[in-house]
């Protein structure tokens, strides 16, 4: 084995155990789920449905965190507020909506003690739509080219954002600290207002250690969909504290210390860790999200009254896309600023197979088509619905998404290779220098992408009051590509 190939193989023994902990500061995606950062792709209200979260913090350290809800169009946030996590602290929270109707939004609601700040209000934080409809602080203070109405809050995604450890001798580890009554999850805060808004002072640069999680649920259909957050790690080397009100902390400001640039990134491909600086932040949060094609199974037996939903989350794209806050945009690797009617399209490579090998390209693509693209994802988070007979405006056959392109299935279960590099539209992060195991410039091909698979089974046959729904969820799997220098990663 070559020296540097034995080296490489080496540091990736390490990052696989340690989950990269050890090594300089870098962004990476930590397969243990610890980190930084934690990425929820998503949420949804539609159908009767709410989503259940929770975040948990695994370290003898407090943690103030940046909680921030974004809308599935066009990643405007909808809400955004600082948590503060004691040692060992868990917070749990619901996104419900606000009337029977889909006109409607969605809120906040929560019974956890932990403090936030402003706090959560007994009857539930509703969503806004201030950062689409223009009536924002800058630069969200222009309408966007999307729909204005307040149902657009009703499905997106999540992100929290550590910004700082707390100091344990400071006021404000005290007045977040629960005090115990020796019952179990009594513990409270007092939760201080002056002391949460004044905690810049209090914070050193915050340490890794959080997991979360997500859930689907429906209680009237007996639905339960849950997932693992997306944990990013080594996303910054500095604490990153802004006030409640404030746009920052946000995935643009990603750092490292050890970085010639702004940040640094790892990312395996193909069983190599290729190691790159890029000169905006948000570039190496990308980096460890690319993919060039992501794979997974679908089902919709009749016989079953089986339905199946991918969600296909972009959590850096508005970044790429939105010229009104960003003036550079659109940039690679997206292809089409976020314009009217509320998209910016990326063409895909669709691949189907049926069980038993066979496959077909579906020429036609998704329903309905998007100029001279057959297949083109439209926004930040894509529900893929496959349906046999549906019509432009019909909701997706498991979350109720109107966040959805359609793809006719192939039979009634197989696979899909949905490919992020088409021929049609080439896409690539290319911003990047790599300086492991090669150096030059480094080209991570496809978008940055995260998701999953859910599909609904429905027991026709079962007895008079026996549960007949069951549901089931499966991450979505990946392959990575890049080129260094020219040439392909090993």
């Amino acid at each position: 084995m070559k020296k540097n190939t034995l080296t490489t193989a080496v540091v990736a023994g390490i990052a696989g155990v340690a989950g990269f902990a050890g090594l300089a500061n870098a962004v990476d995606l930590n397969p243990d789920g610890l980190g930084q950062v934690l990425i929820y792709p998503y949420y949804t209200v539609n159908n009767g449905q709410d989503s259940l979260f929770s975040v948990v913090n695994t370290t003898d350290q407090g943690k103030a965190v940046k909680v921030r809800f974004l809308e599935g169009y066009n990643s405007r946030e909808v809400l955004d507020f600082n948590l503060f996590l004691s040692p060992h602290d868990v917070w749990t929270a619901a996104v419900t909506a606000t009337g029977a109707d889909d006109a409607s939004g969605a809120k906040l609601i929560t019974s956890d003690h932990s403090c936030t700040y402003p706090a959560i209000p007994a009857g539930g934080q509703p969503f806004s739509s201030a950062a689409y409809t223009g009536g924002s602080i800058a630069p969200f203070n222009v309408k966007d080219a999307g729909p204005q109405t307040i149902a657009r809050t009703r499905e997106g995604y999540l992100e929290l954002i550590s910004m700082g450890d707390i100091v344990p001798t400071s006021a404000l580890f005290d007045t977040t600290l629960h005090a115990q009554t020796g019952t179990p999850n009594e513990g409270t805060p007092e939760c201080d207002k002056p002391t949460l808004l004044a905690a810049a002072g209090a914070l050193v640069p915050p340490t890794s250690g959080l997991f979360g999680s997500g859930s689907i649920v429906n209680v009237n259909e007996g639905t339960f969909h849950g997932y693992n957050a997306d944990a990013v790690d080594g996303f910054t080397s500095t604490t990153l504290f802004f006030g409640s009100s404030a746009l920052e902390p946000s995935l643009q400001n990603a750092n490292s210390a050890e970085s010639a640039l702004a940040a640094r990134a790892y990312v395996f491909v193909n069983g190599a860790l290729v190691t790159a600086d890029y000169a905006l932040g948000v570039d190496a949060v990308s980096a460890v999200f690319m993919t060039d094609h992501l794979y997974n199974e679908f089902l919709v037996s009749e016989g079953l009254g089986a339905n199946t939903d991918w969600v296909v989350t972009f959590p850096t794209k508005r970044f790429y896309v939105d010229q009104l806050a960003y003036p550079t945009a659109p940039r690679a690797p997206f292809v089409e600023k976020f314009a009217a009617p509320g998209e910016s399209n990326v063409a895909v490579g669709i691949g189907l197979y049926d069980q038993e090998e066979y496959f077909t390209t579906s020429e036609e693509g998704f329903s309905p088509p998007v100029g001279s693209r057959p297949s083109s994802l439209p926004y930040e988070v894509n529900v893929i619905s496959f349906l046999n007979d549906t019509a432009a405006g019909d909701p997706s056959g498991v979350f109720g998404s109107h966040l959805r392109p359609n793809i006719t299935p192939l039979g009634e279960a197989g696979w899909l290779d949905l490919g992020l590099n088409d021929a049609i539209e080439p896409h690539a992060l290319g911003t990047g220098v790599a300086v492991a195991p090669a150096t030059g410039a480094v080209v991570f091909n496809g978008l940055p992408a995260t998701g999953f698979m859910s599909y609904n089974i429905i027991n026709a046959n079962a007895q008079p009051g026996k549960l007949a729904n069951y549901g089931s969820l499966f991450r979505h799997r990946a392959n990575r590509s890049c080129t260094v220098g020219g040439v392909a990663c090993s």
